[in-house]
């Protein structure tokens, strides 16, 4: 094993004994090279005073080389923040200012120990380098029965772990934190569990109230106390859109101070947040009881950032920070809130008019782009093929009977007519049957 390798493992082993198991065997053998191209470059940036021949990038006058027919549509912006590499953690002053805004909006992280946001390629990457530096083959990664397909490509078919689930709501159709204790339990003895905590859920919009909040915690701290080390994630995708009294913070705060056994991890990003899906601009958040271990947690996500993608895109990771040092940020960011919530509302106050009778029910939800109907007799992939085949409608066929609807991306006065399509569409499949 390199011996840099070694010596975070070994940091990480005298801070957190718990921590180092949970540890995939390439989350062990990972490191960041200290001594190569990115170091040396980064020495000479600061001493290099007369030239600089180590990276590479071309100059030109001082200045990034670009073309005209570039820049012309990016003239707003100085080369130098468009056209270099970013750092592999990404650009400093936009980790600087996500932890900020980060902590504004959690008040539950004063106080809490936790690391420098490091900057992915949106949120997907984030969760591919937790599954890369914790999950081995048979390790158990829980997350409920509606989820988001990716979880079972990032950490079933990748790093072959072995996917538990779990009914995301209970009898009540609130979350299911006896289902997540339950999952959690059953891994006593056999070393780990890793926990995705995706609120607003994607695919049904739902995010759990305080009290539900409270028992998701309990759930994991039970687990740590019966010897499960608990690699806890909120994948906090849609994180801000919460439309009526659900918790309003990311669990992430919560859960970075249950339990020694207990590693949270924050995945998030600009991508939905700030609307800006094409960006690919997230990042990944270590909480911890050292500054020592934190460090040591970052330089083995830099290593996996280094052997996939060297570092994020520049210029979109330029365009956020600008964003968010706008002083017109926040109220541009309320207005398309309230959009979003007057649309959730709408589709809520449809549903419940008694208009569509009992073809269908819907899954509780809240927040974030999404919800789920649960239709009653018909078959939800022969609806949706209806909706594009004969209306040219798309939505989401999840199983038998779920039938996702983005509600973020229509119109709220085409909201109407889209439910009234989708009735035709269930009656069209029922009557011929």
């Amino acid at each position: 094993m390199n011996p840099l390798a070694q010596q975070l493992n070994t940091t990480i082993e005298q801070e957190n004994a718990h921590v180092y198991a949970m540890l995939s065997n390439l989350g062990k053998a990972i490191y960041f090279p200290k001594v190569g191209i990115l170091s040396q470059s980064a020495e000479a940036k600061t001493k290099a005073k007369k030239f600089n021949a180590t990276i590479g990038i071309a100059l030109e006058d001082g200045q990034p080389m670009h073309l005209k027919v570039i820049q012309d549509t990016l003239s707003a912006y100085n080369p130098k923040d468009i056209y270099e590499y970013a750092p592999p953690a990404g650009k400093p002053e936009l980790r600087a200012a996500w932890r900020a805004k980060m902590l504004k909006e959690n008040p539950s992280l004063e106080g809490v120990s936790y690391g420098n946001p490091i900057v992915t390629n949106a949120l997907t990457h984030g969760l591919s380098i937790v599954a890369d530096l914790f999950a081995d083959s048979g390790d158990a990664v829980i997350y409920p029965d509606k989820n988001w397909e990716n979880y079972e490509l990032t950490f079933g078919i990748r790093r072959g772990a072995e996917v538990v689930e779990y009914p995301l709501y209970n009898d009540d159709m609130r979350f299911n934190s006896a289902g997540l204790r339950e999952a959690l339990l059953a891994r006593k003895g056999k070393g780990k569990a890793i926990v995705l905590l995706n609120f607003p859920n994607n695919p049904t919009g739902y995010t759990p109230g305080p009290q539900e909040g409270d028992e998701i915690v309990a759930a994991i701290r039970d687990a740590a106390e019966a010897g499960v080390n608990v690699v806890a994630v909120t994948d906090d995708a849609y994180f801000g859109l919460f439309f009526e009294d659900s918790l309003q913070e990311s669990l992430f705060g919560k859960l970075a101070r249950v339990h020694p056994r207990v590693l949270a991890i924050k995945v998030d990003g600009a991508t939905k947040e700030e609307y800006v899906w094409g960006f690919r601009v997230g990042f990944i958040t270590y909480a911890g009881q050292s500054d020592a271990m934190l460090s040591a947690l970052e330089q083995k996500t830099l290593g996996i950032i280094r052997a996939t993608i060297s570092s994020g895109p520049h210029p979109s990771q330029t365009f956020v920070l600008r964003a968010l040092q706008s002083p017109e940020f926040e109220a541009q960011k309320a207005e398309k809130f309230n959009i979003m919530k007057t649309r959730a509302n709408r589709v809520k106050d449809l549903l419940d008019s008694g208009r569509y009778g009992d073809v269908w029910s819907y899954y509780p939800f809240n927040s974030g782009y999404f919800m789920c109907l649960k239709l009653n007799t018909v078959d939800a992939e022969t609806v949706r093929q209806r909706l594009l085949d004969e209306y040219g409608v798309g939505t989401i066929a999840l199983g038998e009977t779920d039938l996702r609807v983005a509600f973020s991306c229509i119109e709220e006065p085409n909201l109407e007519e889209l439910f009234d399509t989708i009735y035709k569409a269930v009656q069209d499949v029922a009557g011929s049957k």
